[in-house]
């Protein structure tokens, strides 16, 4: 069973400098802690600039757990994709693998940002999955991305 979050906003930069900022963008300075989902806490062995398909990273969750991030889509300045997998502790229980894309679309003022991420359950936790997607992980998600905006504005300013 697979559960979606969509969220949208707008930075006041051409794609090609919002894709270039936001793509490699250190996790562990944009993704705190919100209500039981933990913060992402460290960030090793990434291999590459994060910047070309097949490139992978291992995060470290606040709660202990950790995940492998591998790149699939790299079509700069329009859209990365990346897969999530080897979840560990808490969400290791729950998740099978995650997608999550980031799309880039030109505004006349700047980048329209759309970001999705899909969680795929583990055998009978999808009810699970969905009630954490539905309630909190959406809501993470719009906290999330204005900072990353904010990190876009500071660098093209």
């Amino acid at each position: 069973m697979a559960s979606t979050a969509r969220v949208e906003g707008f930075a006041p930069a051409k794609p090609d400098r919002t894709f270039a900022i936001m793509t490699p963008s250190d996790p562990t300075r944009f993704y705190p802690r919100f209500g039981p989902i933990p913060a992402v806490v460290k960030l090793e062995g990434q291999t590459g600039d994060w910047d070309a398909v097949g490139q992978s990273r291992k995060l470290t969750l606040s709660d202990g757990g950790t995940f492998i991030e591998r790149l699939k889509i790299v079509d700069p300045p329009h859209r990365f994709a990346y897969q999530l997998t080897d979840f560990t502790g808490f969400f290791g229980t729950l998740v099978a693998f995650a997608d999550a894309e980031w799309d880039f679309d030109a505004n006349v003022e700047g980048t329209r940002i759309r970001w999705t991420y899909t969680f795929h359950a583990q055998p009978k936790r999808g009810w699970i999955v969905r009630v954490i997607v539905v309630l909190w992980w959406g809501r993470y998600m719009k906290r999330v991305l204005p900072a990353l905006i904010d990190e876009v504005r500071r660098l093209s300013d």
